[in-house]
């Protein structure tokens, strides 16, 4: 989403009030959790639906 909305990781954690740092952890899918006004204020920013940024991984998937 970033890439179409042409924004930088720096330019949308200055949006949504959270660090660069904080951002790339969710990016790279790192992130145990994710809180919801979080979620509502990147979905504002970027302007799409929460499933435009979440996909669900089954345990296989994710390693366990």
């Amino acid at each position: 989403m970033l890439a179409k909305r042409k924004m930088s990781l720096s330019e949308l954690a200055e949006r949504v009030g959270v660090t660069p740092a904080g951002l790339a952890v969710l990016k790279n899918g790192r992130a145990k959790a994710l809180r919801l006004t979080t979620l509502a204020a990147l979905c504002e920013a970027l302007d799409c639906r929460p499933g435009d940024l979440l996909r669900r991984e089954t345990a296989d998937a994710a390693g366990a």
